[in-house]
């Protein structure tokens, strides 16, 4: 899931890129959102049977998984625009509002992800 501790910093560089050299990293971005997503995954199944050898409160639990599907849900949305990027790449359009969308949720991605990790390393117990 490292991918989403450096999505916003790689979103960054878009706008100081050549066209050919936002497709390239657009087109790798996707690449590699695609298995943060199957990893977010594999983490929410593992994570969930650990959190069920183990007294932790309920609301915990609960703002776990909501974290996890909202990071879930944001790199899935993240995808479209970046997508978008490689498009107007590839025919030489201007790509600028979907680099600032995909700018934008990156943060928020990674907002979420430093949250989850706080979270997983100070839980609250019953």
């Amino acid at each position: 899931m490292g991918i989403y501790a450096i999505l916003p910093f790689l979103a960054k560089r878009f706008r100081q890129l050549s066209t050919p050299a936002q497709e390239g990293l657009a087109s790798g971005l996707v690449s590699a959102g695609r298995i943060g997503q199957y990893a977010l995954i594999l983490q929410l199944l593992t994570g969930g049977y650990l959190m069920s050898q183990n007294d932790y409160t309920v609301p915990w639990m609960i703002v776990i998984v909501v974290l996890f599907v909202a990071i879930g849900a944001l790199s899935g949305i993240v995808q479209a625009p970046l997508k978008r990027i490689v498009a107007a790449a590839a025919g030489g359009q201007d790509a600028s509002g979907n680099v600032s969308r995909v700018q934008t949720l990156s943060a928020i991605i990674l907002i979420l992800f430093l949250v989850i990790l706080w979270l997983m390393k100070n839980p609250w117990y019953q």
